[in-house]
């Protein structure tokens, strides 16, 4: 199952190394990491999401992101009301013909063209993880997704 964790953590040099050598020291793979400084330029938040099996595991890397000197709190959203989002950039192919139909994608998914020319364009949206996917699906049907980047998913309580 998947887990988005959140950490607040002291804004360090070797914090996010430790904290990722956490996980990699236990077999755990990241799938997903954002971190950036709150508005406190001292502390970072981080959103991480892990594959973890088995809830005693979880709890035990909770456990041990607590014991690192520099972690504040330790988070997870899981069984949280929470509200998440990812960012993603995609340069597409399109035919001139398409230009309309591909910005009326954008009346079913919180995103717009940020650049165009000569066929290709380049989009950015927000949404949850099912929500990317699905613009994704639609976008494809349009050209070539020649290149795409994503952000870690981002996390908090509502």
């Amino acid at each position: 199952m998947r887990h988005t964790i959140s950490v607040l953590v002291e804004n360090k040099f070797g914090v996010l190394a430790r904290i990722a050598g956490l996980f990699s020291a236990r077999g755990y793979n990241i799938a997903s990491l954002a971190v950036s400084e709150t508005m406190d330029p001292t502390i970072s938040y981080m959103t991480m999401v892990v594959e973890v099996k088995d809830e005693d595991v979880l709890e035990q890397i909770k456990k041990q992101l607590n014991k690192l000197i520099d972690v504040i709190t330790v988070t997870d959203f899981t069984k949280r009301e929470h509200i998440d989002r990812e960012l993603v950039l995609a340069k597409i192919n399109y035919a001139a013909k398409d230009k309309a139909k591909l910005e009326g994608i954008f009346d079913k998914f919180v995103g717009k063209i940020i650049h165009h020319k000569e066929g290709t364009a380049i989009i950015e949206a927000v949404g949850d993880t099912q929500q990317i996917k699905l613009l994704l699906d639609e976008l494809s049907k349009f050209g070539i997704i020649k290149e795409l980047v994503r952000t870690g998913k981002l996390a908090i309580s509502n």
